[in-house]
C-alpha cells in the first residue's frame, strides 16, 4: 500500500490576472444592459464590470466562464465533491481499474490521513500519542483491506465486485468542470471551518490560489 497526500491541479489555463475570463463575461454581461460601447480594451472596464455583476448578486453572467481542476482526493471526499450537481464529471472508476496491475505498482494508494486530523477541529488538540494510536489503526486497516483486495482478485474476482472492500481512503481522482458560479457556492461551503477537514485541506490552497489567479471572480469569499 501507498500513502499520498492529498491535492489539486488547475487544468484550464488562466490569463495574467484573469484579463482575459474577466472580458469575456462583461462582453456577454453588458448585452444585458445595452451598454456594450463602455467596453475599455485595456481590461478595466470589465473588472469594474464584475465586480458590479457580484455586488449586485447578478452571477448568472458567471456562469458562461467555466473551470476545470484535478482532485486527489479519498473517496469520501469525492462523494462530498459531486454533490455539486451544476458540473461536469470524470473519476477515476474502481469498476475497471485493477490496482494488481503492474502500471498501478501493484498496489492501492490511500490518502493520508494524517493532514486532516490536524484540521479536525475536535481532534487537532489531540496529544501525539493518541494521534499516533489512531494512524497506527488506520494503516492496520488500509493494509487488510489492500491484502484482501488482492486475494480476492487472485481468486478470480473482477475489480468491481473486488472493490467492495477497499475504504473512504482509498485515493481517486476527479475532475470538475464547472462554471464560476458554481465555484463561488463550492467554496463558500467547502471551506468554511465546519467543512470536512479532508475536504478543506485542497480546497483552501484552491482557492487561495485562484483569489490571486482571478481575484475579482473570488476575492470577496474570506477563508476561516
Amino acid at each position: 500500500m501507498k500513502s499520498l497526500k492529498a491535492g489539486y491541479e488547475i487544468l484550464t489555463p488562466i490569463s495574467e490576472g484573469g484579463l482575459l475570463e474577466l472580458q469575456h463575461i462583461e462582453r456577454i454581461g453588458r448585452v444585458c444592459y445595452k451598454s456594450e460601447g463602455k467596453i475599455t480594451e485595456d481590461g478595466e472596464s470589465a473588472k469594474k464590470f464584475v465586480k458590479m455583476l457580484i455586488g449586485r448578486g447578478h452571477e448568472a453572467m458567471l456562469e458562461h466562464s467555466t473551470l476545470a481542476v484535478r482532485f486527489t482526493v479519498d473517496r469520501g471526499v469525492s462523494h462530498e465533491i459531486v454533490r455539486h450537481r451544476i458540473a461536469s464529471f470524470a473519476q477515476e472508476s474502481t469498476r475497471y481499474v485493477n490496482y494488481s496491475l503492474d502500471k498501478f505498482g501493484s498496489e492501492v494508494n490511500y490518502i493520508d490521513l494524517a493532514p486532516g486530523i490536524r484540521l479536525d477541529n475536535k481532534m487537532k488538540g489531540m496529544d501525539g500519542e493518541a494521534i499516533d494510536a489512531v494512524m497506527a489503526e488506520w494503516n492496520e486497516a488500509m493494509q487488510d483491506a489492500e491484502r484482501h483486495y488482492m486475494k480476492m482478485l487472485e481468486l478470480g474476482a473482477t475489480p468491481q465486485i473486488a472493490r467492495s472492500v477497499l475504504p473512504n481512503s482509498t485515493k481517486t481522482e476527479l475532475i470538475v468542470t464547472a462554471n464560476y458560479r458554481e465555484w463561488r457556492n463550492f467554496f463558500r461551503l467547502r471551506t468554511e471551518n465546519a467543512a470536512h477537514p479532508q475536504m478543506r485541506e485542497v480546497a483552501v490552497p484552491l482557492l487561495r490560489e485562484l483569489k490571486e489567479k482571478l481575484p475579482v471572480i473570488f476575492e470577496d469569499i474570506e477563508v476561516e
